[in-house]
């Protein structure tokens, strides 16, 4: 299993294009696969026929271990089985000669590691994640898995343990035996949470309720869902978010997106450079002067970043992605405007480095509703990230000008920050001067 980017430690078995016994060539596709928010495919780098296929469909395979093996007919492959295999006896048993299946000892059973489901009060959970359950003492009957199949793995209890607070050993331990949930904040030294903090835990259900299947029906949400569901929960959970709200006269902004669609037109351009570059060009400038928006709130700790790693919101058919363009402070408009474009393309073909769609990747985010005609929003942060802008549409707003009120291009600006880690002050003057520097653009091309 390719290892893509430093951050992704599995990937998940989309598809596989080929079966046991087929013959392949080199750039036949083998596998689809995907990271938490990417696709990708795998192509064979040799020619030969495929002797085994060790997983199937849906199942999450750590990177760098043995897929599937290709080989000469007949040739011995068990060498390359890997120790943490869920293996498909069937799958294997087919490409052993027949000579040698009756003498060859019965397959061993599907060995059992760390990404190995096991049963769980009727929840698959993968024994790395129960371990950590008994650790951090979540109760995974209360936890969503992400994995295949809806299977709780390590990511879904650390999500479940950073939302339940810090609980004290006796809390753990009584979590970890089930029954109980934890309410987020206890009344323990600084708001840990203590046995008798904890309440008795009552599942809800909802189905066979009445008018299930007339009058409307229960979809399971998707991998990508729950991811997004989780870190917006996990988001508002652990952080002091409070939003301000600006306008900026967006005139400067027009004229200069007027001018570039001019100069792309008679070719003095090679890309389209839009509203939202100009915006996230300004952002920038912004930052520079207001450092400590440019961070990672660490809860008793605050990263503060020299570059402006410039995360961008997606709308994709997944579901929203939030790449990251490293050092956008170090490119021009032109540069800034090809490398946003190329993040979010890659975001939404599934073809985006992992990486980059790390929380930590970025400094600061942008996200822009405008195109959809939303004035103002309240974005909620990327954590660890202690801020994000959320860009709304212009709409003409009145203004004075010489005594004589006019109306006026406004654009909406709405600025989300955690409160932990900037003032309200500051959080405005950064907002001030971003409306600044928007209506006072100057590039030339």
């Amino acid at each position: 299993m390719p290892k893509q980017g430093q951050s992704v430690e599995s990937c998940i078995i989309s598809e596989f294009k080929v079966k046991v016994g087929d013959t392949v060539k080199v750039g036949d596709v083998l596998f689809g696969y995907e990271t938490d928010k990417a696709t990708f495919e795998e192509e064979s780098k040799v020619e030969g026929t495929v002797l085994a296929i060790f997983w199937a469909d849906g199942d999450e395979i750590p990177v760098l271990q043995n897929v599937m093996v290709i080989g000469n007919p007949g040739e011995s492959f068990e060498e390359f089985r890997p120790s943490v295999s869920k293996a498909a006896p069937a799958a294997t048993a087919a490409a052993q000669p027949a000579s040698s299946a009756a003498s060859a000892p019965a397959a061993a059973p599907a060995a059992t590691a760390s990404f190995e489901a096991v049963e769980n009060n009727g929840a698959p959970v993968s024994p790395r994640a129960r371990f950590l359950a008994g650790q951090k003492g979540v109760n995974t009957a209360q936890v969503a898995g992400s994995g295949p199949g809806g299977r709780i793995i390590a990511r879904d209890v650390e999500a479940a343990a950073l939302a339940q607070g810090h609980l004290t050993g006796l809390a753990k331990a009584r979590m970890a035996e089930g029954g109980m949930v934890s309410p987020g904040a206890g009344s323990g030294l600084a708001g840990s949470v203590k046995g008798a903090d904890l309440k008795v835990w009552k599942p809800s259900h909802t189905e066979g309720l009445p008018g299930e299947g007339t009058e409307y029906e229960v979809v399971k949400m998707s991998n990508m869902r729950k991811l997004i569901a989780k870190s917006m929960y996990n988001s508002l959970q652990n952080s002091a978010q409070l939003t301000h709200m600006l306008g900026a006269d967006a005139t400067k902004v027009q004229a200069l997106r007027k001018k570039a669609k001019k100069a792309l037109e008679e070719g003095k351009l090679d890309v389209n450079i839009t509203i939202n570059d100009f915006v996230c060009f300004a952002v920038i400038k912004a930052l520079k002067q207001f450092p400590n928006l440019n961070s990672h709130c660490l809860g008793d700790a605050m990263r503060l970043f020299k570059p402006v790693n410039l995360g961008l919101a997606v709308d994709t058919e997944r579901g929203l992605m939030v790449p990251a363009v490293p050092h956008a402070d170090e490119l021009d408009i032109i540069g800034l405007s090809k490398a946003l474009k190329k993040v979010a393309e890659d975001s939404k073909k599934g073809s985006v480095n992992p990486d980059l769609l790390s929380p930590e990747a970025a400094s600061f985010t942008v996200s822009n509703l405008g195109g959809f005609g939303v004035e103002w929003f309240t974005p909620i942060i990327n954590v660890p990230q202690s801020a994000i802008l959320g860009v709304g549409t212009i709409v003409p707003r009145p203004k004075q000008m010489d005594g004589v009120y006019k109306f006026m291009p406004y654009m909406g600006l709405s600025l989300t920050y955690d409160h932990r880690a900037i003032d309200g002050g500051e959080a405005t003057r950064f907002l001030k001067k971003l409306a600044e520097e928007i209506e006072n653009l100057e590039i030339d091309f």
